[in-house]
């Protein structure tokens, strides 16, 4: 039966400094590299031989998915890599604090713009240097694929149509994969897979650097998961 496995990227600068990332191309801290280094050696130990990878168009994420293939001895697989993959885009939180966000709107408000299923934190304009139309990685792409913010039902949809068009389909095709992406692009999925709730999905945490292994069936459905 085909395995799948969740990776979230190892811990970044800016998880260190607690401020809201999204599309924010931050990189690995030491502690996030070494997180990458174990999950690699983790899936090792387990015997995981993968097809073929797949990652979002973040530093933090690629840099995490490399760093892992290399304690596996696996650089060698095709790796593709994704905007639809992305962590959910802040908006006009980005680089802000989240405690002093917390102070200032309170921490229902600011539990609803991180958690909730279908509330979106503050717009960005598309004057503001964090717009990623003014980014070289998403040129080509139209106005209408780039957020200026995100719920997780905003991510969802953003990442579902690639799920089942490019991933799925190696799964159903017998490959074992490896996702290496964020911490709500990879809630969506389990979402998915494990046909949570909107209610289920909001408590629902994936820490950095652990891999998540699901059994799958020939046709993609979920035998069950486990954190190695």
């Amino acid at each position: 039966m085909p395995k799948l496995v969740l990776l979230r990227h190892g811990e970044s600068i800016w998880n260190l400094e607690n401020l809201f990332t999204g599309w924010t191309d931050v990189d690995l801290t030491e502690t996030g590299e070494e997180e990458a280094r174990k999950a690699g050696e983790l899936m090792r130990e387990r015997g995981l031989k993968f097809d073929v990878a797949f990652t979002s168009v973040l530093k933090r994420a690629i840099r995490t998915l490399n760093i892992s293939l290399y304690a596996l001895d696996q650089l060698w697989i095709p790796v593709n890599k994704s905007w639809r993959l992305n962590e959910r885009h802040y908006g006009a939180l980005q680089g802000l604090n989240k405690s002093e966000i917390g102070k200032k709107y309170g921490e229902e408000q600011l539990r609803l713009w991180r958690r909730s299923y279908d509330v979106s934190p503050p717009a960005l304009t598309l004057e503001d240097d964090r717009y990623p139309g003014k980014d070289p990685k998403y040129r080509g792409l139209s106005a209408a694929d780039l957020p200026v913010a995100e719920c997780l039902r905003d991510c969802l949809e953003r990442f579902y149509p690639y799920w089942h068009s490019t991933i799925k389909p190696e799964i159903i095709a017998g490959k074992n994969v490896l996702i290496v992406a964020h911490g709500n692009t990879l809630r969506a999925l389990v979402e998915h897979l494990d046909n949570l709730s909107s209610d289920q999905i909001i408590d629902l945490n994936i820490p950095t650097g652990s891999p998540l292994l699901y059994h799958l069936k020939a046709d993609g459905i979920s035998l069950g998961r486990e954190y190695l």
